[in-house]
């Protein structure tokens, strides 16, 4: 099941005065702009804009895949606690917008986030670039649309009337933070803010004997007029020509073969379209300077999404091809501490079974808030102990999830050896503990579970999820030694790796699975929310 984030924003110049909105859609996976829309609506309160912003993101998330899980990001505190039940809803404009939203998805498949109005920034764009729009008595344009390359560019957001507030706002996870933004999308909205400008000279160029003459300077249009439209016509033609390589970029998962090709395509189609312009020489020459500097500007936007595509190879591992579809990606939860944790006891599946203490509820309060920022996790599967259902149950309820059980996510038995520390294992059972050191079917003493026994059950638990939550993201509430084994077989190192990780109470762990078998470690023991 694919999964989008929905960033929305409306804005009113007055409160109530001119208002407009935006919305993006992109997918939570790759994090690919995949669709962006905004809207003047005339005279309406700041709410009542927020309110048509959630609507028109849902619905285009809705045409892009019904059947789509969607996890809303807003800076409106009013639209997220209202959509997600904790406030009433009393005003009568607003009652029947958000009974519209509701019904876009089925109930559960929507979650909502509330981000500062730093992290939407995008969104807050478009509904300024809408409301731009309807004060000159036009319509937004996507095709117009340098929303992107703004945030992007780290630009102000500009105009006024997009809610604001404070707090804070984490990536997906099951991958890494947020990527940043810069890719052959905004490559894209590059090339149309250029030719937004060549046209705005195009249109205030003077008439007169130098009319057909347009300047020199890089970045100016041809003025308009008979002698020179040919000329325009077909530099517009190459812009827009530019525009679709570098969208065309932007879909390409292995980037620099298609981006090359992208780039020498948009580049002969121009060349061959030059000869168009002959009938005017001066006209010809100007258009030359607009096509070399519109080429300019996609080589550069062709080149910025490869560049962007190489640093997300990097930050998120991974050689699946681009039609392999989202991995099954499993958020790995260490359990937070018990009175045994301290002291390094052996605490297996054959033990007394203990519960959380006080600081491991505060350890599971603090990872479920962080996952709730987050706001990615789509289901949580928790070993059948004490301690792991505890934890899981904590997060489960900030995240409105529930929980299922699955025994193979169970710990290891350490049989004769529950409840002794490492050295009083050393002095009751030397032999066994050497033995069970140096080979991974060594039992411990007593009849307890061998680690090779362990990696079997795993591999087993692995691939039931796996085939159940393809596609999804999931958080998986274990223990130490299942969260090892699992990172072990991921990187398919030796079973001797087992005693080289280290793995602390209520850290975070993220292993990602493909299609094609193949795994993906993005994590390991994560506590930075602990501290």
């Amino acid at each position: 099941m694919r999964e989008f984030i929905v960033e929305a924003d409306g804005g009113s110049r007055g409160n109530p005065g001119p208002a407009g909105y935006g919305a993006v859609v992109s997918d939570a996976a790759t994090g690919e702009t995949l669709r962006e829309t905004a809207e003047y609506i005339g005279v309406a309160t700041n709410n009542v804009a927020e309110y048509r912003g959630l609507l028109a993101g849902l619905r285009a998330a809705h045409a892009l895949d019904p059947t789509a899980t969607v996890h809303v990001r807003m800076d409106s505190k009013l639209v997220i606690e209202q959509m997600s039940g904790r406030w009433k809803i009393k005003h009568p404009d607003m009652k029947p917008l958000a009974a519209q939203a509701a019904r876009i998805f089925p109930p559960g498949r929507v979650t909502y986030e509330w981000i500062p109005r730093a992290q939407n920034k995008h969104a807050d764009r478009l509904a300024n670039e809408a409301m731009d729009a309807g004060a000159r008595g036009e319509q937004w344009s996507e095709t117009e649309s340098t929303a992107e390359l703004d945030t992007a560019g780290g630009g102000a957001s500009g105009g006024a009337g997009a809610s604001g507030g404070a707090g804070a706002s984490g990536s997906a996870v099951g991958a890494v933070p947020p990527e940043p933004p810069g890719d052959a999308a905004a490559g894209a909205a590059r090339v149309r803010g250029a030719l937004a400008e060549g046209r705005a000279a195009a249109a205030t160029a003077g008439s007169g004997p130098d009319a057909a003459r347009a300047s020199t300077e890089p970045g100016r249009g041809v003025p308009a007029g008979a002698a020179s439209g040919s000329a325009t016509d077909d530099t517009d033609a190459r812009a827009a020509r530019a525009v679709e390589g570098a969208r065309a970029a932007q879909a390409d998962a292995d980037g620099d073969t298609r981006a090359a090709k992208a780039d020498t395509d948009a580049r002969a189609d121009a060349d061959a379209d030059a000869g168009a312009a002959k009938a005017d020489a001066d006209a010809r020459a100007d258009a030359g300077v607009v096509k070399a500097d519109a080429e300019t500007r996609a080589a550069q936007a062709v080149k910025a999404g490869a560049d962007t595509r190489a640093a997300r190879t990097v930050a998120a591992p991974g050689w699946a091809p681009a039609d392999m579809g989202a991995p099954a990606t499993f958020v790995l939860l260490r359990h937070g501490e018990t009175p045994l944790t301290p002291q390094k006891r052996f605490s297996g599946s054959g033990g007394t079974d203990p519960s959380l203490s006080d600081t491991g509820r505060e350890q599971a309060e603090r990872a479920a808030a962080m996952l709730a920022r987050r706001g990615t996790i789509q289901a949580v599967v928790s070993s059948p102990l004490a301690r792991t259902r505890e934890t899981a149950g904590i997060v489960a309820a900030r995240l409105g999830l529930d929980v299922s059980i699955d025994d193979g996510l169970r710990e290891t038995d350490f049989g004769a050896w529950e409840g002794l520390t490492f050295a009083e294992v050393r002095e009751r059972h030397p032999e066994d503990l050497n033995a069970w050191l140096a080979s991974p079917d060594a039992e411990p003493t007593g009849g307890g579970e061998s680690f090779a026994a362990t990696a079997t059950r795993l591999a087993a638990t692995r691939d039931r999820l796996v085939a159940a939550h393809a596609g999804r993201t999931v958080l998986l509430v274990t223990h130490v030694t299942p969260i090892k084994t699992l990172v072990r077989l991921a990187l398919g190192a030796p079973p001797e790796s087992l005693f080289r990780m280290e793995l602390s109470a209520a850290s975070l762990s993220v292993v990602a699975y493909y299609a094609d078998g193949n795994a993906s470690v993005r994590l390991l023991n994560d506590t930075s929310y602990l501290r």
